[in-house]
């Protein structure tokens, strides 16, 4: 999903306020709770990769920015030049919005219309859990961020525990939507705790995290997950969010919105 263009994780990542891309992803692997994840690079082709790298090779969790990348080629990673990011699609959502955001300052309504996505412009994150015939349950994370980000601004996605959590005792998550919310709110831990410490099912944990505690926040977004027995969920509390699940005799199911 990286390769394509269609989504907001490598290729298809948006743009910066400054007209760059800057990727994060993270990886975490519930039989031993370790993980890696890197946060605002911008010539590594599939961050993902990158992540899991961190995650199987290094003493670390988390790298950034040039280190991230140097690390990366360290290990034989592909790297690209900042070019290979561009679509017309992204580039043209930053300049709509920065139109937006032009036209709020000149009415004073900066606070409103800078958050406001009623096309669902400015947000996007891919990912995958996973659980094997072992019983080993993985969760991984990959996007691009917000569209006209500022200062290095780092969303849940590379955050372990917010974006992107895994344990073989209860379940793995991965998340999308606003960010700061979930990073406030320990979105994809959360859950894992909803279903450890209270009993919870996969259903009921997803539903009290997305529904209740996000949404009282007021944060937006949902989660994909997966359980130790292999129940699936896929919970949000927007109008619609793009998954698919398939189980281990190869039923496929793709949604959009709520029930289809």
């Amino acid at each position: 999903m990286e390769d394509s263009y269609l989504f907001n994780a490598g290729k298809g990542a948006v743009f910066t306020h400054d007209g760059k891309n800057e990727l994060d992803a993270s990886i975490m692997y519930g039989k031993d709770l370790n993980a890696g994840a890197i946060a605002g690079v911008r010539d590594v082709k599939n961050p993902i990769s990158l992540a899991r790298k961190v995650m199987q090779v290094s003493k670390h969790v988390m790298l950034s920015g040039e280190g991230a990348s140097d690390f990366a080629k360290s290990q034989g990673l592909e790297i690209v030049t900042p070019s290979y990011f561009y679509t017309d699609r992204r580039f043209k959502a930053l300049q709509h919005i920065k139109n937006e955001e032009k036209i709020s300052l000149d009415q004073d309504e900066k606070t409103t219309m800078l958050y406001s996505d009623p096309d669902n412009k400015k947000f996007g994150t891919v990912g995958c859990v996973a659980l094997d015939k072992d019983g080993n349950i993985t969760a991984g994370t990959s996007t691009g961020g917000m569209t006209n980000k500022r200062w290095g601004r780092i969303g849940d996605s590379p955050i372990i525990g917010s974006g992107t959590y895994a344990n073989n005792k209860t379940c793995g998550v991965s998340c999308t939507g606003w960010g700061e919310y979930f990073i406030r709110a320990q979105v994809a831990y959360d859950i894992s705790a909803m279903i450890n410490y209270k009993g919870f099912s996969l259903g009921e944990a997803t539903k009290e995290v997305i529904h209740k505690k996000l949404t009282k926040l007021g944060g937006k977004g949902g989660v994909i997950a997966i359980d130790k027995y292999g129940n699936m969920q896929a919970m949000f509390n927007t109008v619609g969010m793009y998954r698919a699940t398939m189980d281990d005799q190869g039923n496929l199911e793709i949604e959009i919105y709520k029930g289809h």
